[in-house]
């Protein structure tokens, strides 16, 4: 479940209202840039953003800011307020935005849906519905229809919309918890439901998502200090599915294994095997170009664009990364995360920045350590040289900078396939509140089931069981669902 945090605007501020009324308005923060970075560095997926005084006025107000926004962090966010016509909307998706909120406008002009549908993907657009005691409000909910949630969703799904967001009038800026009746009374609709009015703690979003709600629109809650983000966004992502991950490891434009990051040979082209591993069910796929940092070169975009255009799982591109630039590359180039280890150590602002413009959510940290008989050390280019530094420190300091992820790798055990570094994994999860992902050592099934356990990882990576089909992911996805761990089939 995806925490969206809100951001309404009036006068150019941050507000919020209670039950929608713009007389009872309270305002927040004087700067809407600065709220979003803020929440972009606690790790939202998803920015929901209101433009009330375009709502007030029919018309865009905030246009330019919030496209502002977009552009600066280039992250997911969802837009509603003042959004009346086709042209409106055509600005807003290609300034950046990602998603237009429609209410009254849906309901009044349903061909305005169905032409920006024809024009731009089903997710960019969702329908909002505000809900006073049963039925559907319309006009800044000062008019009541007669129509039900279910028949709107109904009529909206029979022309492409499955994005929903309702809202019960009567629970906005209450804080005294949503209206779970009405969510679980929509539960049978197949749809993307987002809940918003009411949420005011991390048990509110907890029974939302047991009810399959996929997401939860939270304001006034974050401003108050009920509900910390960054904790909340980690805590609901502690719940999440974990997700099974092979790697490619490229050299000179082919896959490759080896043992401790040495004495590589050839596993195969690297967008057969993308495929191949996307069709047997991986959650999600790592390409690290191993030699970019050593031969002080960029990673292979072109690579990284074939392989995007032939799988449909989130994809992690790590190697010879060093600049706002090259992230800005290998995004656009088609991968959904950057991994970063040797430029993140030797420019630890590096990292900030990139979660700041980026979002959080696509900057993975790469920790390659090895025990030194004192402490886990760092090693950077490519595992090739030793840094000195603690592991442990490292990882927190990357998780404090806005790193989303950290990428787990033992070069004692890489290639060893004698089982993850699980003391390593319990401990540096002990000290972050973020993701992590356990490589280096797998060699059977419950290598696997102790790193997501024991381990506390979020995710497994695995490489030479995968290559040469030692392993299967189908095989090692069923032993762990046997073993009550919660993975997608």
């Amino acid at each position: 479940m995806i925490i969206y945090p809100a951001i309404d605007i009036l006068g150019g501020k941050c507000v919020r209202l209670f039950k929608g009324r713009y007389d009872k308005v309270k305002k927040y923060f004087d700067d809407p840039l600065k709220v979003a970075l803020k929440f972009v560095q606690d790790g939202a997926e998803f920015l929901h953003i209101i433009d009330l005084d375009g709502a007030k006025e029919g018309r865009p107000v905030n246009c330019e800011k919030i496209i502002q926004i977009a552009r600066t962090f280039n992250m997911p966010i969802q837009v509603g307020g003042g959004i009346r016509d086709y042209q409106v909307a055509k600005t807003y998706l290609e300034g950046g935005i990602n998603r237009l909120i429609f209410g009254t406008s849906a309901v009044k002009n349903p061909p305005l849906i169905s032409e920006i549908l024809a024009n731009f993907p089903p997710d960019s657009v969702a329908i909002s519905i505000d809900v006073d005691k049963g039925q559907v409000a319309t006009d800044g909910w000062l008019q009541k229809s007669d129509l039900s949630p279910k028949s709107l969703i109904r009529k909206f799904r029979k022309i492409g919309v499955y994005q929903f967001i309702v809202t019960d009038i009567n629970k906005d800026g209450t804080m005294n918890g949503p209206n779970f009746d009405l969510y679980e009374g929509l539960a049978d609709c197949e749809i993307d439901l987002l809940a918003a009015g009411g949420i005011s703690s991390l048990d509110d979003l907890k029974k939302l998502e047991s009810l399959g709600l996929s997401g939860g629109i939270v304001g006034k809650a974050i401003y108050e200090g009920d509900i910390n983000l960054k904790s909340a966004i980690s805590c609901m992502k502690s719940g999440l599915a974990k997700r099974i991950i092979p790697c490619l490891d490229i050299c000179d434009g082919r896959v490759v294994k080896g043992m401790n990051f040495r004495n590589l040979q050839d596993a195969g082209d690297p967008v057969d095997l993308s495929k191949l591993y996307c069709e047997m069910g991986a959650d999600e796929l790592i390409f690290l170009d191993i030699t970019a940092t050593n031969e002080k070169r960029k990673t292979l975009v072109k690579l990284v664009s074939r392989i995007a255009e032939n799988i449909s799982i989130p994809f992690t591109v790590g190697g010879g990364i060093s600049s706002i630039e090259d992230i800005d590359a290998l995004l656009k180039a088609g991968a959904d995360k950057v991994s970063i280890c040797s430029a993140a150590f030797r420019d630890p602002s590096l990292v900030e920045k990139a979660a700041r413009k980026f979002g959080s959510q696509c900057i993975v940290i790469s920790v390659d350590c090895a025990w030194n008989k004192d402490f886990w050390e760092i090693y950077v280019k490519g595992g090739s040289e030793a840094t000195g530094a603690d592991a442990l420190s490292f990882a927190k300091k990357m998780a404090s900078l806005g790193a989303g992820e950290l990428l787990v790798n033992s070069l004692d055990r890489d290639g060893t396939c004698e089982g993850y570094d699980i003391e390593l994994l319990k401990t540096i999860s002990s000290v972050v509140n973020i993701p992590i992902i356990a490589s280096s050592g797998a060699g059977c099934r419950l290598d696997f089931l102790k790193a997501l356990t024991d381990g506390n990882a979020d995710g497994a990576l695995a490489a030479n069981l995968f290559h040469y089909n030692k392993i299967t992911i189908p095989e090692i996805k069923n032993y762990l669902k046997s073993n009550n761990i919660a993975i997608r089939i």
